[in-house]
């Protein structure tokens, strides 16, 4: 992760995102990496919908499994800008236990290509909308 104040947001596990065993499905990991990136987006003042839409689509998803997450546990998200290019930026999202930094779940790589929505062309970012997302 980057070396600025990463962006966090705390959620519960609901039982509805378990296996049998208690234990979270590898998919709802990008379910949670897409609520972490909509609360900081949302925080950047990144609008999604209405007249200030602005269009990314995920071009790159790594998620590397480091601990499972289990039913009922509270689970801090971290997300921190690491890149802004022409085009595309990218997002480094931690998810951490109960035990902070130090109780690591998994780390999400999430790269999002701005485009437009006609075309289906990347294009820049807007200069408004990369420095909300270099912001400290």
């Amino acid at each position: 992760m980057s070396t600025t104040r990463p962006f966090t947001h705390r959620f519960r596990v609901r039982y509805s995102e378990v296996d049998p065993q208690s234990v979270v499905f590898n998919s709802r990991y990008l379910e949670y990496a897409d609520v972490i990136i909509t609360e900081f987006w949302r925080e950047r003042d990144i609008h999604f919908s209405g007249d200030e839409a602005i269009e990314f689509h995920v071009v790159r998803a790594v998620v590397e499994f480091v601990q499972p997450i289990r039913a009922d546990e509270w689970v801090t998200g971290k997300a921190v800008t690491t890149r802004v290019g022409t085009s595309s930026v990218s997002t480094d999202i931690l998810l951490c236990g109960e035990g902070g930094d130090e109780d690591v779940r998994s780390r999400i790589e999430l790269v999002h290509v701005h485009v437009d929505l006609e075309s289906g062309k990347p294009i820049p970012v807007p200069d408004d909308v990369r420095k909300r997302f270099l912001a400290e």
